[in-house]
């Protein structure tokens, strides 16, 4: 069953670190159904959020692959329903 969940995620660094993101993002871009960044240059800091719809073992294999790069911080929220 699939689930539908939000991941946050805060670049600390985001031009050391933003291609290795992106790269990690387009080998699940067959969940990903929304993305929306913010930059904040003067801060250098980047704070993007995905809106996915994928089975819980891919939401999560996301959400580590993302938070195991450094600089990168990830806090994902998934739905109590599943989707059929």
């Amino acid at each position: 069953m699939k689930k539908i969940a939000v991941i946050g995620a805060v670049l600390d660094e985001p031009k050391e670190i933003q291609k290795i993101f992106n790269n990690i993002i387009s080998e699940y871009s067959h969940i990903i159904r929304g993305r929306m960044g913010l930059p904040f240059e003067s801060d250098g800091i980047s704070v993007i959020s995905l809106t996915v719809l994928g089975e819980l073992d891919e939401i999560n294999s996301l959400t580590g692959k993302l938070g195991n790069i450094p600089h990168v911080s990830v806090k994902t929220s998934i739905s109590k329903k599943e989707i059929k």
